[in-house]
C-alpha cells in the first residue's frame, strides 16, 4: 500500500535538506524563464485587439498562475514530503492518478520539456557558433548530460548552478527592459481595434493559453519539498514570491516592447525582443540577446533536471516504480532517477521524436494541475484535522477560479486539436498496465515480508 504523507516525509530524510526559500525562488524563476518571453509576445499581440488588452491578458495569466502557486503552497505546507504534485494527487484521489502523473512526467512531459529546451539551446547556440545539424544534436545531448552529472553530485551544486543562472538571467532581463525604457518613444494608450479584426472569447482563450504556457514551471519547486530545510514555511513562500517575481518581470518586458515598437511592428515580428533591441541599439545588441536566451534556457533546463527525479523517487518509495529509484547514492540525491531521466531526455533530443509526442501529451499537464487544486478542496474535508501552517487566502474562490482556468485550457486544446488530445490521453493511459504490474509486485513483496 502507498505510504502516508507523514511516513513519506520521514523517508525523504535520506535526501539532503539543503534548500531554503531563496533557493526555492531561484528554482521557480529559473525554471519559468526560458525563451518564451523573448518570442511569443508577438503572437499574443496578433490575437488581441490593442496593447491595453495584451497587457491585461498578461496580468490575468500571472494572477491565474499565482492562484495555482497559492493553492500548491497550502498543499505543500500540509504534505511536505518529496514529490509535490504526485503526493497531493495521491492523498486526494489515490495512487492510480498520482502514478499516471508521474508516468507522464518521466515518459514525456518533464523529459520532453528537457529535450525541447536542449534543442532550443542548440538552435540559439548555432546563431553564435558554426554548428551543423550533427553539431546541434551533440550540443543538445551534451547540455543534458552535463546538468545531469552536476546534479548527481548533490543538491548543493545543483542549487548553486540554479541560483547563479537565475540571478544572471533575471538581472540581464531587467537590464534589457531598462535599456528599452530609456530609449523608447512610444507609450501604451487605449487604441481602437485593428481594422477588420474579429475579436471574441476564442481569440482571448487562445492568447491566454499561450500566456499561461509562458508561465509554465511554477509548480516544479514542489517536487523538492523533501530537500527543503523548512518545507512547511519555505515552500509556500517560494511558490508565492517566485511566481510574483516572474509576473512583474513579464509585465515590464511586455510594456518595454511597446515603448520601442509600434503595435503593428510587434505583431509582425517573429522575435519581438530582438526586433526591439536591434531597432534602438543596432544588430550587435542581438548577440547580447542570444547569450541571454542561452542562459535562460540553460537555467530552465537545470530546474527541470533537478526537480523531476524527486517525483520518481517518491513513486518508488510507494512501491509503484523501480526500487533502485529510491537509491540516493553518496551525495544524497536520487541518483538512478536522475540518470534515467537524463538518458531518456538525451534519446528524445537526439532522435527528435519527442516533438510530436510532446504536443500530444503536454496538454494533459493542465488536467493534472486542475485535479491537484481540486484535490485541495477535497483534502480540506477528507483530512480536516491535518495541520496546515499556511492556508490559501479567499478560499474557496482562488482554487475554484484556477480549476475553471485549467479546465478551460484543456478544453481549448481539445477543441483546437481533438485528435492530438485523444492520442495524448491514450499515451498517459498506457501507464495503467504498468501501474497494475508494480502494484501487484508490491503487494506480493508485502505479503511475503
Amino acid at each position: 500500500m502507498p505510504m502516508s504523507a507523514d511516513s513519506a516525509l520521514q523517508t525523504s530524510a535520506s535526501l539532503q535538506r539543503e534548500l531554503n526559500v531563496l533557493d526555492g525562488i531561484a528554482i521557480v524563476a529559473g525554471t519559468i524563464i526560458g525563451s518564451a518571453i523573448f518570442i511569443i509576445p508577438s503572437s499574443i499581440a496578433a490575437k488581441l485587439p490593442s496593447p491595453t488588452v495584451v497587457i491585461t491578458a498578461w496580468i490575468a495569466g500571472g494572477i491565474l498562475s499565482l492562484f495555482g502557486a497559492l493553492s500548491l503552497g497550502e498543499l505543500g505546507s500540509a504534505y511536505p514530503g518529496a514529490g509535490g504534485i504526485y503526493v497531493y494527487l495521491r492523498e486526494a484521489f489515490g495512487s492510480l492518478p498520482a502514478f499516471l502523473y508521474g508516468w507522464g512526467l518521466l515518459s514525456m512531459i518533464h523529459s520532453g520539456s528537457i529535450a525541447a529546451l536542449s534543442v532550443g539551446f542548440s538552435i540559439y547556440a548555432a546563431r553564435i557558433f558554426i554548428l551543423g545539424s550533427m553539431g546541434q544534436k551533440l550540443v543538445s545531448v551534451s547540455c543534458i548530460a552535463l546538468l545531469t552529472i552536476i546534479n548527481c553530485f548533490g543538491v548543493r551544486p545543483g542549487k548553486l548552478v540554479q541560483n547563479i543562472l537565475a540571478t544572471i538571467k533575471v538581472g540581464a532581463l531587467l537590464l534589457m527592459v531598462a535599456a528599452l525604457f530609456v530609449t523608447g518613444r512610444h507609450t501604451i494608450v487605449p487604441r481602437a481595434p485593428k481594422t477588420g479584426f474579429t475579436f471574441g472569447l476564442v481569440q482571448l482563450g487562445t492568447a491566454l493559453t499561450a500566456i499561461l504556457w509562458a508561465y509554465e514551471g511554477w509548480h516544479v519547486v514542489s517536487f523538492t519539498a523533501g530537500e527543503m530545510k523548512r518545507p512547511k514555511r519555505d515552500l509556500p513562500l517560494a511558490l508565492f514570491y517566485g511566481t510574483l517575481l516572474i509576473t512583474a518581470i513579464y509585465l515590464l518586458a511586455n510594456v518595454s516592447y511597446y515603448f520601442v515598437l509600434s503595435p503593428s511592428e510587434i505583431r509582425d515580428s517573429s522575435a519581438v525582443a530582438a526586433s526591439a533591441l536591434s531597432k534602438v541599439y543596432g544588430a550587435p545588441s542581438v548577440q547580447f540577446l542570444s547569450v541571454l536566451i542561452l542562459i535562460s534556457v540553460l537555467g530552465a533546463m537545470n530546474g527541470m533536471v533537478l526537480t523531476g527525479p524527486r517525483v520518481y523517487y517518491a513513486m518508488a518509495k510507494d512501491g509503484l516504480f523501480f526500487g533502485w529509484f529510491t537509491k540516493t547514492g553518496k551525495y544524497g540525491t536520487p541518483l538512478f532517477a536522475l540518470l534515467t531521466q537524463g538518458l531518456w531526455a538525451m534519446i528524445l533530443a537526439w532522435s527528435g521524436t519527442y516533438e510530436q509526442l510532446f504536443t500530444y501529451v503536454i496538454f494533459t499537464a493542465w488536467l493534472f494541475y486542475g485535479m491537484t487544486v481540486a484535490g485541495l478542496m477535497i483534502l480540506r474535508r477528507k483530512d480536516r484535522n491535518r495541520e496546515r501552517p499556511y492556508k490559501v487566502p479567499l478560499y474557496p474562490l482562488i482554487p475554484i477560479l484556477f480549476c475553471i482556468a485549467a479546465a478551460a485550457i484543456a478544453m481549448d486544446m481539445i477543441y483546437a486539436a481533438p485528435g492530438r488530445a485523444a492520442i495524448g490521453i491514450t499515451l498517459i493511459l498506457t501507464g495503467v498496465p504498468i501501474y497494475v504490474v508494480f502494484q501487484r509486485l508490491n503487494g506480493f513483496s508485502q505479503s511475503k515480508s
